[in-house]
């Protein structure tokens, strides 16, 4: 199984997390943009959906809640939806600087209760059993070991807490097959075209494609400790959420 993402160049893990940290803060000016057209907009349906999925947690006013690899904050404000008036801040966090800017503006335009933290998803700044919550969308395949990261929001969250991965999927059969071309093929070339840069745009691709499927991928959360795990794919399983909650 795959033990994290490598950005081509990457020699170890250090250098792979220098090199996504470089990457993002580098499309950062252009990230909304190209992520609402690539996707068409469905990323938007796929960010309510989760937030819908936590529904009871969030809407709990001491519920401390964490959406980690937060970029520019979108899947923040659709669980900042569902939180009470009142309530304990959410917390997101990112270690691309200028992505979490970015979400920043957006939080503060919303009037959205947030705090929002500069931090890396494997050192998170945050005290054993201390959270409720913790969501992840798009960004946990960035990280350079997927175990560890786990085992990093086993270790905040607490007995019982809950956790939930947002994150793309290949999908097989001729969906599949049609995707494929789409990721492989025509998705790098528009992401060329509006932030001039093609190694971003190779690099999704090939980040999907390093990681690891749904059953490996559950396997591993229940290995850290994670019980109740499951995968629910979406659009036809392009993207899918694993849940799982923190064993007692």
């Amino acid at each position: 199984m795959a033990r994290g993402a490598r950005p081509e160049g990457a020699v170890d893990e250090a250098g792979a997390a220098r090199a996504v940290q470089q990457m993002f803060n580098s499309i950062a000016p252009r990230y909304d943009l190209l992520n609402h057209v690539l996707s068409a907009n469905v990323d938007r349906l796929w960010w309510r959906r989760t937030a819908r999925r936590f529904k009871e947690v969030l809407a709990r006013r001491e519920s401390e809640v964490l959406d980690i690899c937060c970029g520019t904050g979108d899947m923040t404000l659709a669980l900042a939806k569902l939180r009470p008036k009142g309530g304990r801040p959410l917390i997101a966090a990112d270690f691309a600087h200028a992505m979490l800017s970015r979400g920043v503006e957006k939080f503060k335009a919303h009037g959205a209760n947030v705090l929002a933290v500069e931090a890396d998803a494997l050192q998170l700044p945050v005290g054993d059993s201390s959270l409720d919550l913790i969501v992840s969308a798009f960004g946990f395949r960035n990280l350079n070991n997927y175990e560890n990261g786990l085992r990093e929001f086993h270790r905040v969250l607490k007995p019982g807490g809950q956790l939930g991965i947002l994150d793309f999927s290949e999908p097989g059969g001729w969906t599949g097959k049609l995707y494929a071309v789409y990721f492989r093929r025509i998705l790098p070339a528009i992401g060329r075209m509006v932030c001039g840069e093609a190694g971003p745009y190779n690099y999704l691709p090939a980040s999907v494609g390093n990681f690891p499927p749904p059953a490996e991928m559950l396997a591993l959360m229940r290995k850290v400790g994670f019980d109740e795990a499951s995968w629910t794919p979406y659009t036809f399983g392009i993207a899918g959420l694993y849940a799982g909650v923190k064993r007692a």
